[in-house]
């Protein structure tokens, strides 16, 4: 059962982070959150599913900002020029989150679950890790995480030495794996026009 984000210790309240900060380069080129889905931006039905797992909610977007401002959450783009990959969203965001633990999940998993934030928090706690990832059988989610604020400069210093792939990042923390092995589909994102299309089937037009 999730807990009501009003009842979260200070220490344990969350923002949460929806990254949108990529070129959608397989999508055409295109900002993939915005590209309609079943009647709505997709970034909508992602939003819609994580808002009511965090105690705040902000954007990491790099273009058409007026256009994510729209949903109306805080929105910030990377520190870090040049589309430096979701780790350069991340570090912005531990750098602007007003909660001790951040979350991250991508504008372009209108499935994620409802209870994904629940579960990341409860292993983090219980391992007293510094992040926290999901993981469908062998493969991890790198971009649903949950992670310490107090990582920023940490992240910072791997970004400015040229680090960008997450998982060696990853490498040098104390992380803990999250199984989501019966949620799986729940992880699907959508990065071609085939995969939009067969998405919207799934959802009723209008809704999330």
């Amino acid at each position: 059962m999730n807990t009501p984000t009003s009842l979260r210790a200070a220490d344990h309240r969350i923002t949460g982070v929806l990254l949108a900060g990529g070129q959608g380069s397989r999508m055409g080129g295109v900002d993939k959150g915005l590209v309609e889905l079943a009647g709505r931006p997709m970034a909508a039905h992602a939003l819609e599913r994580l808002a009511p797992q965090v105690d705040a909610l902000i954007i990491n977007a790099n273009q058409n900002l007026e256009a994510w401002q729209a949903f109306g959450y805080p929105v910030f783009g990377d520190d870090i020029g040049g589309f430096a990959g979701p780790l350069a969203g991340l570090h912005a965001a531990l750098l602007r989150a007003q909660h001790p633990l951040v979350v991250t999940a991508p504008c372009d998993s209108p499935f994620l679950p409802a209870d994904l934030v629940e579960r990341l928090a409860s292993a983090l706690h219980a391992t007293d890790a510094q992040l926290a990832v999901a993981k469908t059988f062998d493969q991890p989610h790198p971009v649903f995480c949950l992670c310490r604020r107090d990582l920023a400069a940490h992240l910072g210093a791997f970004l400015a030495g040229g680090g960008r792939k997450i998982d060696r990042w990853y490498g040098t923390l104390k992380v803990v794996e999250v199984s989501f092995d019966d949620d799986e589909a729940a992880f699907r994102n959508i990065n071609t026009r085939d995969e939009l299309t067969a998405a919207a089937k799934e959802l009723p037009a209008g809704a999330a």
